[in-house]
C-alpha cells in the first residue's frame, strides 16, 4: 500500500512520520514563553546558528556573481509570473550571472529553471517550515537553512542585486529589507527591481503618495527601486550597477 508520511527538512536533516516535530527551529528559538529552560539551551542554539552561517559561508563562496530572485511560490506553472520568471533566470544567466532563489516552487522554480536551461549557475536556499516545501528540481546547488535570519544574509552576501516578482508576505518582507538596507547603505551599487507592472504600480503608489508624502521617507528613496515588465532591461540595470561599483 502507498501511502505519503508527513516529512521536514531540518538543515541538512530530513525527518519523517512520527519524528516531525510540531515546532520549527526559529520558533522555539521566539518562543519565550514557559519555564526558564531556555537560558541554559540558548547557548547551545548559538553554536547551531553559527554552524549554519559556517556552512552557507562556505557553500557558497566561491558563486560567479549572483542575483536574488524573489516571488510566490503559489504562482502556477501555467500562469505568465511563473513564465516572467523563467524569462528572467534566462536572462540573468546568459549575462553571467548565478540566479540564487529560495529553493521552493512557484516563482523560484520558475527563475531556477530559467537558469539552468540557459546554462547558468541555479540555487536554492530553502527554510524549514511547518508545512512540508522541498527544493524544487531546478536546483544545482541547494542548502536547507533552519534560522530565517541566516538564510537572508545569504541572499544579500552573496547577491548583486534583488528582483522581485509578485509575491506575498515573504516577498515584501524581503523587499523592504532590500530597499532599508540600501536605504541605509548596509549595502552600495545594489539595485532592486520590481518585475511585474500591473502587481506592483499601486504599492509604488502608496509608497509615493503616503509615505513621501507624509515625509516618512525622502524623494530619493522612491528612486531606489525600479519597475519593468522586461527581463533585460532589469539585466541591464543590474549590469550598469556592477560597472559603476568601485570595489568591482
Amino acid at each position: 500500500m502507498n501511502y505519503t508520511r508527513p516529512e521536514r527538512r531540518q538543515g541538512p536533516s530530513l525527518v519523517r512520520g512520527g519524528l516531525v516535530p510540531e515546532s520549527t527551529h526559529d520558533q522555539r528559538l521566539l518562543d519565550r514563553r514557559g519555564p526558564t529552560g531556555w537560558l541554559h539551551e540558548d547557548p547551545w542554539r548559538v553554536l547551531r546558528i553559527q554552524s549554519e552561517f559556517v556552512e552557507g559561508f562556505g557553500a557558497l563562496a566561491d558563486l560567479p556573481p549572483a542575483v536574488t530572485v524573489f516571488g510566490s511560490a503559489r504562482t502556477g506553472p501555467d500562469t505568465a509570473e511563473y513564465e516572467l520568471g523563467v524569462k528572467v533566470g534566462a536572462a540573468l544567466a546568459k549575462a553571467g550571472y548565478a540566479v540564487i532563489t529560495g529553493g521552493g516552487p512557484g516563482v523560484m522554480e520558475a527563475a531556477n529553471r530559467g537558469a539552468l536551461e540557459a546554462g547558468g549557475v541555479s540555487v536554492g536556499l530553502g527554510i524549514e517550515l511547518p508545512h512540508e516545501q522541498r527544493l524544487n528540481d531546478y536546483v544545482d546547488l541547494g542548502i536547507e537553512f533552519r534560522y530565517f535570519f541566516v538564510r537572508k544574509t545569504m541572499f544579500v552576501k552573496y547577491a548583486s542585486g534583488f528582483v522581485a516578482l509578485p509575491g506575498g508576505f515573504g516577498t515584501l518582507d524581503e523587499l523592504f529589507e532590500a530597499l532599508t538596507l540600501v536605504q541605509t547603505r548596509k549595502v552600495t551599487s545594489f539595485p532592486v527591481i520590481m518585475m511585474g507592472v500591473a502587481f506592483w504600480t499601486p504599492l509604488i503608489d502608496w509608497i509615493r503618495d503616503t509615505l513621501m508624502a507624509s515625509g516618512k521617507i525622502s524623494p530619493q528613496d522612491v528612486e531606489l527601486v525600479s519597475v519593468t515588465d522586461d527581463p533585460d532591461e532589469a539585466v541591464r540595470t543590474i549590469v550598469e550597477a556592477d560597472r559603476r561599483d568601485p570595489n568591482k
